[in-house]
């Protein structure tokens, strides 16, 4: 029987058309499709009806030429086109890029890539030359209990030691946050999973944070209203980012732990 089969495929090497099959049928067809199907030798080495879909690999009734007939062809894509600038200046937008499909994919092949992404921007500049849009510049934070080891270790050169700048505490209520957050189970970044949509979060600004000129914390929106949707991104990991709107300035900070961060 392996003698015949051998011959078999030999002869179909020799004379494509003598055995039948997808190639002669001129089949290759996606997923489950009863219509696809040829006459000739099966991959099972039984002749009679044979198909030329993806499924017949897994109902094993495949023509015996299927693997040469309709090999899987991935899909293909393009070079990313240049960034898009921001859709708008002056407040945080959006710009993106795009790439063109160069060949679909086939008979099972590996599928498209995305072909589009989308990465946040803000514009400092009006037509004008005019500076705008500094309230929104993203806020970096942390958790509160890094500011113990700030205090400790990180002191800046440009506050004194006996400062009497107590600070100032900023409540914000959190608008959206990417699902990168609540994966982070790293011991030094666990408190990244607290973030939720929603809540009311203070975040604490504090020397050396804080411009000793200013006496502010970057991106702590103090000059923004309660309509204004600011950005914030935790410090560890880029990709836990998202938006809130102030809500107030107090002296100190009153929020939970789990809720109680600080500008870095």
């Amino acid at each position: 029987m392996r003698s015949l089969w051998l011959a078999l495929c030999a002869l179909a090497r020799l004379w494509p058309g003598a055995l039948g099959g997808c190639a002669e049928a001129g089949r290759c067809c996606p997923g489950r499709d009863p219509s696809c199907f040829a006459r000739g030798w099966r991959l099972d080495r039984v002749y009679g009806t044979c198909f030329c879909d993806r499924a017949c690999l897994l109902t094993g009734d495949c023509c015996f030429d299927y693997p040469r007939a309709c090999p899987a062809r991935p899909c293909i894509v393009g070079e990313w086109s240049p960034w898009s600038g921001c859709a708008a200046r002056c407040k945080p937008m959006a710009r993106v890029r795009r790439r063109l499909v160069q060949q679909e994919p086939q008979n099972g092949g590996a599928p498209c890539p995305a072909l589009e992404e989308r990465a946040g921007c803000l514009e400092y500049w009006t037509p004008q030359g005019q500076a705008c849009g500094h309230d929104f510049v993203p806020a970096f934070i942390t958790t509160s209990a890094f500011n113990k080891e700030r205090t400790r270790h990180a002191a800046s050169l440009q506050w004194s030691t006996d400062t009497e700048e107590t600070g100032y505490c900023m409540e914000f209520k959190t608008e959206s946050l990417t699902h990168h957050c609540a994966l982070e189970n790293r011991p030094l970044t666990r408190w990244m999973q607290y973030l939720r949509e929603g809540y009311t979060v203070c975040v604490d600004c504090q020397p050396p944070a804080m411009n000793s000129v200013s006496l502010r914390c970057s991106g702590d929106g103090l000059d923004s209203d309660g309509n204004q949707t600011l950005h914030w991104q935790a410090i560890g990991n880029p990709r836990c980012q998202g938006t809130w709107k102030k809500v107030r300035r107090v002296d100190q900070c009153s929020c939970p732990a789990v809720h109680s961060f600080i500008f870095i």
